[in-house]
């Protein structure tokens, strides 16, 4: 179709200064992708199936683009956030408190509650509980949904451990953790020592959450 191939040329080539770069980061490909998208040349033009097609990848662009830290993420070495979330309980609880009273704890972040990752990473901490609590290790999971939400995730797959309800994202901004659109987490995992952040996993694990931590603690010497 006439100026099809112009546009195609257009959205997926860069620039000169962009080719002798080795990393063009994907976030500033996605706003280039919609910035051409939206504002195609004058005399591009192609079908309507094309256009089906373009659409919905216009939508997914902007909503990737989107995905970004509230702040920046904590590093080891940083002190833990004093924040107060809401548990499955409908009680508040300020992990100020929760710090002082065993050697470690772990706050890890996941993006939705009964979702197979999330149940994965989950089960993951509970069979590895009673290791972890062995190690003055106390668990936290965090994440966007509600109270109800969080209540039944915990009952259904027995976890034994505090679930906060952050539905307004104080506890997830507070430690710099990306979201998706709509404010869920995105997966990652602190573990905090003497008020300090001693290890941080920005990605983040599923079903090895247990086993990774436990090789982080064997490791330290501290």
């Amino acid at each position: 179709m006439p100026g099809e191939g112009r546009f195609w040329r257009a959205v997926f080539s860069l620039s000169d200064a962009s080719k002798s770069s080795k990393k063009w980061p994907w976030r500033r490909r996605f706003r280039v992708f919609r910035a051409r998208l939206q504002n195609p040349a004058p005399d591009t033009t192609f079908p309507a199936p094309m256009k089906t097609l373009l659409l919905p990848l216009a939508a997914l662009s902007t909503a990737l683009a989107m995905t970004q830290p509230a702040r920046a993420e904590l590093k080891v070495g940083e002190n833990a956030p004093a924040v107060t979330g809401v548990t499955e309980t409908g009680q508040k609880l300020n992990l100020a408190d929760v710090y002082p009273k065993q050697t470690y704890t772990l706050v890890y972040f996941y993006p939705k509650a009964d979702t197979p990752g999330c149940t994965a990473q989950g089960c993951s901490l509970r069979d590895g509980y009673e290791s972890l609590t062995a190690k003055g290790v106390a668990v936290i999971g965090v994440s966007h949904d509600d109270v109800a939400a969080q209540k039944a995730f915990k009952e259904k797959y027995h976890l034994p451990f505090t679930l906060i309800a952050d539905t307004d994202n104080a506890v997830i901004n507070a430690f710099g953790v990306s979201t998706y659109p709509g404010g869920r987490a995105m997966r990652s995992a602190y573990l905090i020592k003497g008020g300090k952040i001693v290890y941080a996993d920005y990605k983040g694990t599923t079903s090895r959450q247990a086993e990774v931590i436990l090789g982080v603690l064997a490791a330290d010497k501290g």
